[in-house]
């Protein structure tokens, strides 16, 4: 899968900053002008990221986390970067990958129980509206979730707590603010010394290229997209590796091993996640409407 997607013209929403927010060193998210609004409550009539309230996901949302929380480890994420970076469990082209996602849902997720196609295309088509020129967010939009593949036979089908899921640093302590953190304490890094300081194996500012993270789709699809040489932006790739790093993006956690780079792309992130959270709702994309919008970016920026 080669992915060439050109760069974007940032000139063209400078303005789109919010007041006071300067530039350089400061992290202030981008806004929007677009008439995206924020729904009041998910498709289960709740607040958004809301993993207490009472629904018929709540169990299997929680039992989930149990899980991934015991079994995502420093040493489980070095081999399985090590196995899936070498990109050779199968060739398929990008919207064969994404119609494999109507056989997925996501165990994780309390806000949807719908095939992840709809997701993906709920994401990019909102970004579309918001931001019409910006083909490389439309882009992202739409493959951000693609590394979900992991979960179909084609890819290895791999369990779902080692796929899906906000992701967290591994190699240091987890952070007070993750999604039932009390699973952790069962986790064999959370009593290994060297693991389990602020640090840990890592340094101030050493870069967030430079730690692990949780394994699962984003960094799997992160993975794939530099294996294939893609010419997608900084901002663009960060979005697909962090898109679920929930503690950093939503809380400022772990704020401390990011470099410049990390906080000027994280304002694209920033932008992003509202899209990639509010924009999941019952309604269904009319796929063969939209299908050729998203093939015609395929066949020009994918090869």
């Amino acid at each position: 899968m080669t992915i060439t997607i050109e760069q974007p013209h940032l000139d063209a929403i400078a303005d789109r900053k919010v007041a006071g927010g300067g530039g350089g060193d400061n992290a202030a998210e981008l806004v929007l002008d677009g008439g995206f609004v924020v729904p009041d409550s998910n498709a289960f009539g709740n607040a958004f990221r809301n993993y207490e309230a009472e629904s018929e996901r709540k169990e299997t949302v929680e039992e989930f986390y149990r899980v991934n929380h015991i079994n995502q480890t420093y040493d489980f994420v070095r081999r399985m970067r090590e196995e899936y970076g070498r990109v050779d469990k199968t060739e398929m082209g990008i919207w064969e990958c994404i119609e494999l996602l109507n056989e997925i849902i996501d165990d994780s997720d309390p806000d949807l129980d719908m095939p992840q196609i709809e997701h993906l295309l709920q994401t990019a088509e909102a970004i579309r509206k918001d931001f019409p020129d910006e083909d490389w967010l439309h882009l992202t939009g739409l493959i951000h979730d693609l590394g979900k593949v992991l979960l179909h036979p084609s890819f290895g089908e791999l369990p779902q707590w080692a796929v899906v899921g906000d992701t967290f640093p591994v190699g240091c302590a987890f952070d007070e603010c993750n999604v039932h953190i009390k699973y952790f304490k069962e986790n064999p890094d959370y009593l290994n010394p060297k693991l389990n300081t602020k640090f840990g194996a890592y340094s101030e500012g050493c870069g967030l290229d430079n730690v692990l993270m949780s394994w699962g789709h984003d960094d799997y699809m992160y993975l794939v997209a530099k294996e294939n040489k893609t010419t997608l932006p900084s901002a663009g790739l960060f979005i697909i590796r962090y898109h679920s790093f929930y503690p950093l993006h939503k809380h400022g956690a772990y704020m401390h091993l990011m470099n410049d780079e990390d906080k000027e792309n994280l304002k694209w992130l920033h932008v992003f996640n509202k899209y990639d959270l509010y924009s999941k709702s019952n309604e269904r994309i009319d796929v063969e409407k939209v299908k050729p919008y998203y093939m015609s970016l395929i066949e020009k920026d994918f090869s």
